[in-house]
């Protein structure tokens, strides 16, 4: 039935993210090793034989011109991102919305990514665990609770709105970057980039006015995300200054997994705080409903490996490739998203998003074009 086909299909295209995570971070003289669980479909095997075989390929030799591996990378990428807002939202419309479980299910997503990360650091031949001092892990204390105030405020902020609006809000996230850093990092931010913020900010308000789906709630709630996110950069670049965290840690998989553990350890407390008394509903709902139980599993393990992979995506590319990727990503994830899910698409939105968006990505290249820096 529809129900199965869809569920084989969420669980190859999981699976080929392994597959895709794997190859890219045990590096280009290792052989590929995971763990490869049996599956209903028929398609899983295909799949991850294509996956590998591509990977095999560019590794021989393949076209010089053409880095099919950095391809492979922002295609799954992209899917992972788009597949994630939609189990997000189908576990949190199931689960009752913003009234329902927000922060429970924001919080097991990042579990989620602590076993996955557990995993790849105990299986064999997969990946070598960090070295860190204790000194090391109190230092990514900031950085793991902004990433998670940035990642349950953008769970709150698309249980309680449309996952498009909660996009375009979030994509308004070079603005919080600039007040935040300049005001308390220092850095400066050239006048330039100041005024490529009006169309972000423009586009935005632009996009409320005939949001169908517009809630006070989920708009606070994704500039809060979107505060978080702020801080966690810029926490982010002081840690990886510290002198010789980058060669203890070892890896970019093994500073997300860091970050992950931390940002889970963080939840908990929050998670007990707001929504603790209804733990026992939650345990009930996850028994009998499975639109909750899959689509949060599914979920944890997409919001993970997505960004795992952006992450190593950004460190192979260029600040040009990087905006154009991240604009591309959130046109296709808005667009595509709201049709899935049947998500209003009125011209003024779509105009408002395509402000946004383009200022974005004018406030990437504005340095380069103007000051040819």
């Amino acid at each position: 039935n529809a129900e199965a086909t869809k569920g084989n299909a969420i669980d190859d295209l999981a699976l080929v993210f392994l597959v895709a995570v794997d190859a890219a971070t045990l590096g280009d003289t290792r052989p590929i090793a995971v763990a490869r669980p049996h599956l209903a479909s028929p398609r899983a095997d295909a799949l991850v034989a294509a996956a590998s075989d591509s990977v095999t390929t560019v590794r021989g030799g393949g076209l010089p011109t053409i880095d099919f591996a950095l391809m492979a990378y922002f295609a799954f990428w992209y899917l992972g991102n788009y597949f994630y807002n939609i189990a997000n939202k189908m576990a949190l419309k199931a689960a009752g919305g913003s009234a329902g479980y927000p922060m429970t299910i924001g919080v097991l997503q990042l579990g989620v990514g602590v076993l996955y990360a557990l995993y790849m650091w105990l299986a064999p031949d997969a990946r070598s665990p960090p070295k860190v001092t204790k000194d090391d892990l109190v230092k990514m204390l900031p950085v793991g609770f902004c990433a998670c105030g940035a990642h349950c405020f953008s769970v709150f902020a698309l249980s309680a709105g449309a996952v498009s609006f909660g996009q375009i809000v979030k994509a308004a996230e070079p603005a919080f970057a600039a007040v935040i850093s300049t005001l308390l990092y220092g850095k400066e931010i050239s006048t330039a980039k100041w005024l490529a913020l009006i169309p972000v900010i423009g586009g935005v308000v632009l996009a409320s006015v005939k949001e169908l789906d517009f809630a006070w709630a989920a708009l606070i709630a994704a500039c809060v995300a979107n505060l978080f996110a702020a801080f966690k950069a810029n926490e982010n670049k002081k840690l990886m200054d510290a002198d010789g965290i980058k060669d203890r840690i070892g890896s970019v998989g093994n500073q997300f997994a860091l970050t992950t553990i931390v940002s889970f350890l963080f939840g908990l407390p929050l998670l007990i705080l707001k929504e603790g008394h209804k733990w026992s509903g939650f345990v009930e709902l996850m028994k009998t409903n499975k639109v909750v139980s899959t689509n949060l599993i599914t979920s944890g393990l997409y919001f993970y490996l997505y960004n795992e992979l952006a992450t190593l995506t950004i460190k192979k590319t260029n600040a040009v490739t990087q905006s154009v990727a991240n604009t591309a990503k959130r046109v296709i994830v808005i667009i595509g998203v709201a049709l899935v899910l049947g998500e209003s698409l009125a011209p003024i939105k779509l105009l408002g998003c395509t402000i946004g968006i383009g200022g974005v990505m004018l406030y990437s290249l504005i340095d380069k074009i103007v000051y040819g820096k």
